[in-house]
Formats: structure tokens, sequence, C-alpha cells
């Protein structure tokens, strides 16, 4: 008797071309392939040969990351030589696989489009479909992420602290003296900030998640934005419902965010802040030693996107390549999940069955 799907995801999910197939299985194309072709209707190239599918570059992005973030040169060998990448691309030994600078161009084409979140929210439908939800419990945080074209000199500035107690209603840039300059190949939409001691350039990765650790939304900002600002349009893009509880630290604690959250009907898990000569009291405290056992989620999506995709470093330059990176790390982390989500969502109905 053949394996179930739900057998043969128990059994052999840990072999990379198996997890491409359960991937194939799990997730319906056609809906994703619609909302790319809104964004990217490829045409006949110099020579009258079709262009190629957007989707096939999709999945060729895709490929990439979870393959530990290679290079478009190295995504292309790849889907010329393993067969296990062939057959997820949907293409046969004999058809040609696109150049690594039509690959380029396609990211560089959605990018320019602003597709990359709505492709998020295509992705997530598909993973609501089979009982793994995203859209249960909400936990926020900001990650830094490096540009590797930075200045070769010190910066021209005073570089703030990141999460230093200052208004988050102020731009971290009026706290500095700025001098402008401009060096050839520099990053200029990239800031540098103040992390551990030590000054770090480059853009802030702000991601709420679910409590599976699964990304709902992310906003890309330079580093030295404060972590709370772009809170709440981060909520109203992920659309958290009133009822939720938000978890997050310190650092997104202000009346502002808690009446908003308020009059959201979105319940607070900011962790307290103490004040000058107002400690925080024992029950504070716990509270706040709660809320981080809650929040661990955000901190394990991260965690994991640096270690699977080498997602703290930057290959690309300006302020909406960054979200992209961002976005399609969030995409690739979220589908990389889903297998083995999957098969713990069948096993708790069949419990529950019993």
């Amino acid at each position: 008797m053949g394996l179930s799907l739900a057998d043969s995801f128990v059994t052999r999910r840990t072999r990379k071309g198996n997890f491409l197939n359960q991937i194939d299985q799990l997730v319906d194309w056609t809906p994703i392939e619609k909302a790319i072709a809104q964004y990217y209707a490829p045409a006949s190239d110099a020579t009258g040969r079709p262009a190629y599918p957007g989707l096939l570059l999709f999945k060729m992005l895709l490929v990439g990351l979870w393959h530990g973030g290679l290079s478009d040169e190295s995504v292309e060998d790849m889907a010329n030589a393993n067969l296990h990448v062939m057959r997820f691309l949907g293409l046969d030994l004999e058809d040609g696989v696109p150049d690594h600078s039509v690959l380029s161009r396609f990211r560089t084409h959605l990018t320019a489009a602003q597709a990359w979140d709505g492709l998020l929210e295509q992705i997530n439908r598909q993973i609501q479909v089979h009982q793994v939800t995203v859209t249960k419990g909400c936990h926020i945080d900001a990650s830094i992420t490096h540009s590797p074209r930075k200045p070769r000199t010190k910066p021209a500035y005073e570089v703030v602290n990141d999460r230093e107690d200052r208004d988050d209603e102020t731009d971290a840039q009026e706290n500095m003296s700025v001098i402008e300059t401009t060096q050839p190949g520099v990053d200029t939409e990239a800031r540098w900030v103040k992390k551990g001691g030590k000054s770090v350039f480059g853009y802030k990765q702000h991601t709420v998640v679910d409590d599976n650790g699964l990304v709902m939304a992310v906003e890309t900002t330079a580093a030295n934005r404060h972590d709370s600002q772009p809170m709440l349009a981060l909520l109203d893009k992920a659309g958290i419902e009133p009822g939720c509880r938000l978890h997050a630290d310190k650092a997104y604690g202000s009346q502002k965010h808690r009446e908003a959250l308020k009059a959201r009907g979105i319940k607070n898990g900011i962790q307290d802040k103490a004040v000058r000569n107002k400690p925080l009291t024992a029950r504070q405290l716990q509270r706040n030693k709660l809320i981080t056992r809650a929040r661990y989620v955000v901190e394990r999506t991260f965690g994991s996107q640096a270690r699977w995709f080498g997602g703290k470093i930057l290959r690309y330059c300006g302020l909406a390549k960054a979200h992209a990176w961002h976005v399609l790390q969030a995409m690739a982390y979220n589908l990389k999940r889903l297998p083995r989500l999957f098969v713990e969502s069948l096993m708790r109905q069949e419990k529950c069955a019993f």
C-alpha cells in the first residue's frame, strides 16, 4: 500500500528534493501566477522566442534562498544541473533555463512595481488553506540588515544608539548633526546606527509574526529609524484584528501606542519600561518575563532567516531593493516551515478525533 501524503512528509521530510515535492503538493501556484501576471507580462525576445513565465522566475528566486541564499548565477547553474530543482520549476531536460540576467531583471521589475507585499499575502493564503494559521497571535520586532556598500570613512555625523530612550515620534535623523557627503558606490539610502557599541550601516527589517513565527507583514526602513516608528503601519498591513494581543519589547512602549492599541481593540502585551526615579515593580518585572517567553518566536524567525538564507547581509543597494529582499526571505521562510507545520496540524486533528 502506498504512503499517504502525511506519511510521506513524516518519513522523508529531511530530503531536499522531497521538500520541493512537498511544496508543490501543498501550494496551488495558480493564484500566485495570476498575481505575478498583474505586474509582469513577458513578451517575446528579439529573436521571437517566447519569454520565460513569471512563475518560473519566482520559483527560481525561492530555490536560491532555500539553498542558502545563492547568487543569481548559482541559481542558474543549479536549474541546469539539479533534477529535483528542474522538476520543481516545471522544466524538461531539453528546456532552456533563464539566464541570471533575466532573473535579476525580473526581481528589479517586481520591486519597481511594489509587488512583493501582495505576493506574501498570496503565499500566506495558501498556507491557511491547510489549517496552518498566519493570523493567530501577534509578535513584533526589528532586525538590522547590513549593507556592504558602506562609506570607506567614518560617518560624518553623530551616530544614534539603537533603541535609546527617546521620543519614538522623533525621527532619529533629527537627533544627528548631519553633514551630507557622497562617495561613489555608497548605498545612499542606508544609514548608520550604533548597535552593541559598534556602528552598523544598513537597514531595519520590521516584522510581525504569528504564534508559529510565520511572517505576516514586513516594513523596511533605514537602520537609524526607531523600532517603534513603523509599528502602527505594520499592524495595518498585517490586518491585525481586535482581540489579538500584541507582544513587543519595551522599545515599543509609548503613550501613543498604548492609546492606539486600545482604540483598535488590540490587547497590550508591550513590556513595561522603567523611567527615571521610578523603577519597575515586582509585578511589572514578572509581566515582562512572561512577555519575553511569548515573543521568542519573532527572535527565532530572525535567527532562522539569518542561518538559512544568509539574510543579515544585503547584495543590493537602495531601500526598495532591501524591502524586496526582506519580503522574499519572509515568503521562503514561511514555505520552508509549511511541511512540518502541516504534519503537526494533521496530528492535532487526528488527536482531537479520538
